[in-house]
């Protein structure tokens, strides 16, 4: 079954390795400080360079709609044949809204609001960075859908390091 694993920096290489991943998606300030696994081919390793932050602070990089549109691209492209990792820093805000994020652009048969609760029951920390989902939304053309539901199930608990988890895509109904 397809599924998208969220970690950290630090869990990235022990994930990849422990899961046969062969496609990573990086979302992360300073993204010099990242080593593709070795397992993941060039060009499956998309590396996004912003902060985790939810509006313009000096100094810092706010996400791009750009962002968006390459996040979800790459993860349009995954063969789902083997696992796909998104990672941040801390795997608790910038990953749980990537992974949110390509949940509902991969499954759009699936409520928004479905997503947010798989989300929260696979993970007590995660907490979604709010504008990224917000984008995600405008660009999915989802009316507000991504942001009611990521409101919905409220901030995740206090931690340094997320719980790592999956999310099961499992295949689109046919109709």
């Amino acid at each position: 079954m397809p599924r998208i694993h969220v970690c950290s920096l630090q869990r990235l290489h022990a994930t990849a390795e422990e899961i046969g991943a062969r496609d990573v998606v990086t979302l992360i300030k300073n993204i010099g400080q990242v080593k593709t696994p070795t397992a993941v081919a060039r060009g499956r390793h998309l590396a996004l360079d912003f902060a985790d932050i939810i509006a313009p602070k000096e100094g810092e990089v706010l996400a791009s709609e750009n962002h968006i549109e390459q996040l979800l691209a790459f993860v349009t492209r995954w063969n789902r044949e083997t696992p796909l990792i998104v990672h941040c820093f801390a795997g608790v805000s910038r990953s749980t809204a990537g992974a949110f994020i390509s949940a509902c652009a991969l499954r759009p048969d699936r409520s928004e609001a479905d997503w947010a609760q798989a989300l929260r029951d696979a993970s007590p920390t995660a907490t979604p960075n709010l504008h990224l989902v917000t984008m995600a939304d405008r660009i999915l053309g989802r009316n507000g859908r991504m942001v009611t539901a990521i409101e919905a199930i409220g901030r995740g608990a206090d931690c340094f390091e997320g719980v790592p988890f999956a999310l099961d895509i499992g295949q689109k109904r046919s109709v």
